[in-house]
């Protein structure tokens, strides 16, 4: 299997497992996005919490010249430590969220 399937099985993965973590509040559910033909894929929040409306973006990655781009991070211990924990080099993780004259001192990718 070469890098690039193994990087959209472990997306797959990842963001599947966070999906499937019930909420204890709210009555909304998470959703996954997974368009390997541009490889993005999204976690994203829909639905109902005290009578307002959740909709929102929680993980946003894309694969970008063959290194993992984290665009959106909303977890609460960050989910380079789960990409980095399935296998994925620090240095094929890119801070995409990061200012880019900042991503050379976070131990990450720099693209």
């Amino acid at each position: 299997m070469d890098t690039l399937d193994r990087y959209r099985q472990i997306i797959e993965q990842v963001l599947s497992d966070y999906a499937a973590v019930p909420y204890a509040n709210g009555d909304f559910k998470s959703e996954i996005i997974f368009d390997q033909k541009r490889d993005r894929y999204l976690l994203i929040n829909v639905g109902w919490n005290n009578g307002r409306r959740v909709h929102g973006c929680i993980i946003h990655l894309d694969i970008i010249e063959g290194q993992i781009w984290i665009q959106r991070d909303g977890t609460e211990s960050g989910i380079a430590l789960d990409l980095e924990e399935a296998g994925v080099p620090k240095e094929d993780i890119v801070l995409g969220f990061r200012e880019p004259s900042l991503r050379p001192y976070t131990g990450y990718g720099v693209a």
